[in-house]
């Protein structure tokens, strides 16, 4: 209760978990169910936060449009093999539907940049709603200057909004607009957004016919993909979020379109992951090359040739979308964080980490994308060339590993595999390039070196296990890729004893794995289960011949989705609340991949 002079309490955030991602392939909105969109930036993924209530609470900006009373949980859905989200509460005999999208296609058009297009319909009686648009810029929550246009302008300086309505309504930043909408007489808002160019207007009916054209264009696009997926519902969501994490100008995929969401309530694991990690966009390489989408493949091997040159031949942990080097870490003052989970951070300091795995990663999306008929041009390999002998020459040294360990480097079992496979696949590619051969035996020897160590000091006979890192009985639960690697056979004793021990070992209760053993990475509290693992552990029970515990496995994780089927980084391991910054395009990817596992090991396809 509040009594006089006493603000009332915050209401808790909506779930990380419901959230529905709208996207147009260069920024994002989140939408709470209650038709909130509390975080978008503009004009990209890494852009300026301008409706940042999320995190930002109540004066960092929002843009709800929903019914005016709250009733009954909404039921929420995207229309069928699109990006178009539909969430309808339903009151007595009437029924209130916010539909809603953002134009993906822009180029080549006299259209902004970014274009979102939502709209109110009624069914059985009329309803009374609310459009409450108040957009609030950066860090310290500016207002905008305002002026009619006749449709309403927000100017921020370089940036720049319009909103405009039909039928025509009152709306002014900060002052929620009520309207009745009838059955049959829709109501229509159309907000368009510039970045240091002219601001292009666009009417709501015309906005309309975009949404329109826009699903029959992602429609066109899912229709390519190859049909014998195993759920192949999920999976097509997951691509499909895949590629609306793809920054199109670029061709760099972000790894979420969030900042500081927790892995951990409360907690101080809260990172920036509004950036491209050449790891993560590799595995999205492999994905897409393997349900029959070339040409994502392509453009994300054109970024990396171009991205980090300031660092060649070191390959960057992560890099921002346009391929740079990503800003210092800061944090943001007086943002109270999601669920008072604190610090809310900018920039990320893990770019600045030796990470050996990440080189493997990249090596094998190329490896891969040769080996499905298509052929590197010559400044990729020189790339690829300068990359293996980067891990020639470091491999010895500790890295910070793919958990990005903010504590003493240490010789981790995951990045030296991946170091030997950086080299495997660069030999394997210098056999069809043209490769002097002083190089090709610096590769071979450092190779056979890093396989001895590993199978040396990196194994605990005592577990029947490899280890998280050498001289360690800790185990990590990146070593789940052991099976595709090449390295040792799927069936081995080693192989199959590891899969076995993390299962075991690193158990967060059903499917659900922690990636380390909890408090073991130098940072204060805890974390929850990391999703990524779980869908690994799926791909390695079934590349080891286990297809149907895999198969009971996948199908308990696809449960464990969010309402609209989307995934999160973790998932709280009690609550199943999804935790970090979502949607994760990792764990998507994951998704996938365990899926084309289970296709390649079903009976029908064994010889």
């Amino acid at each position: 209760m509040t009594g006089p002079g006493t603000a009332p309490a915050p209401s808790p955030p909506a779930p990380i978990g419901s959230h529905g991602l709208l996207a147009d392939t260069r920024t994002a909105a989140l939408v709470a169910d209650d038709g909130t969109i509390d975080w978008c930036c503009l004009p990209a993924f890494d852009g300026t936060p301008v409706f940042g209530s999320l995190l930002g609470g109540a004066c960092a900006g929002h843009f709800r449009m929903g019914p005016l009373q709250p009733g009954s949980p909404p039921s929420r859905r995207y229309r069928e093999d699109t990006a178009t989200l539909e969430t309808t509460w339903v009151a007595g005999s009437a029924r209130l539907t916010l539909t809603e999208t953002m134009i993906a296609e822009v180029s080549g058009r006299l259209l902004p940049s970014t274009l979102l297009i939502r709209r109110l319909s009624a069914e059985g009686e009329p309803v009374a709603a609310v459009v409450d648009f108040d957009p609030r810029l950066g860090e310290h929550h500016r207002r905008p200057r305002i002026r009619r246009h006749p449709e309403l302008i927000c100017d921020f300086g370089r940036l720049a909004l319009s909103l405009d309505c039909h039928p025509r309504l009152d709306v002014l930043p900060g002052r929620p607009a009520t309207v009745t909408v009838a059955p049959g007489r829709p109501v229509t808002v159309v907000l368009a957004a510039a970045f240091g160019e002219p601001l292009v207007h666009v009417d709501p009916a015309t906005a309309w016919d975009l949404a329109d054209a826009d699903e029959a264009f992602w429609r066109h696009w899912v229709a390519g993909i190859r049909p014998d997926l195993p759920h192949r519902p999920a999976v097509v969501r997951s691509l499909l979020t895949l590629r609306l994490l793809t920054h199109s100008p670029t061709g760099a995929p972000v790894a979420a379109p969030t900042t500081s969401l927790p892995e951990e309530p409360g907690g101080v694991r809260n990172w920036d992951y509004r950036y491209t990690w050449p790891r993560d966009a590799s595995i999205g390489v492999a994905t897409f090359l393997a349900v029959g989408k070339p040409v994502e493949a392509e453009q994300f091997l054109r970024w990396l040739l171009h991205a980090g040159r300031l660092d060649r031949p070191r390959l960057p942990a992560l890099l921002t979308l346009t391929g740079c080097r990503v800003p210092e870490e800061r944090t943001l003052t007086g943002w109270p964080g999601y669920a008072g989970s604190t610090p809310v951070r900018t920039g990320n300091g893990a770019a600045a980490q030796h990470q050996l795995d990440g080189y493997g990663w990249v090596l094998d999306a190329a490896w891969g994308y040769e080996r499905s008929g298509r052929r590197l041009n010559s400044e990729t390999w020189r790339t690829v060339r300068g990359l293996a002998d980067t891990v020639a020459r470091r491999w010895r040294e500790p890295d910070a590993g793919i958990w990005e360990i903010r504590d003493d480097a240490a010789h981790h079992v995951h990045s030296k595999l991946m170091g030997w496979l950086a080299l495997d696949r660069a030999l394997r590619l210098g056999a069809t390039h043209r490769l002097a051969e002083r190089q090709r035996r610096c590769w071979e020897r450092a190779r056979a070196a890093l396989a001895d160590q590993i199978r040396t000091q990196g194994f605990a006979p005592v577990l029947g296990s490899y280890t998280r890192a050498y001289g360690s009985t800790d185990l990590d639960a990146a070593l789940l890729v052991l099976p595709v690697l090449g390295f040792d056979p799927p069936g081995s004793p080693r192989t199959r004893g590891t899969v076995d021990a993390v299962r075991r070992e690193l158990s967060a209760g059903g499917p659900l794995l922690y990636r380390y053993p909890p408090g073991r990475d130098g940072l204060p509290g805890g974390e929850g289960a990391f999703l990524p693992c779980s869908f690994w552990l799926v791909q390695a029970l079934a590349r080891t011949g286990r297809r149907f515990e895999a198969l009971a496995l996948f199908e308990d994780l696809l449960g464990r989705a969010g309402p609209l089927g989307l995934f999160g980084e973790e998932m709280d391991p009690v609550s199943g609340e999804h935790l970090g910054n979502f949607p994760q395009a990792l764990t998507h990817a994951a998704l996938v991949q365990a899926a084309l596992s289970l296709r390649c090991t079903a009976p029908a396809d064994r010889g």
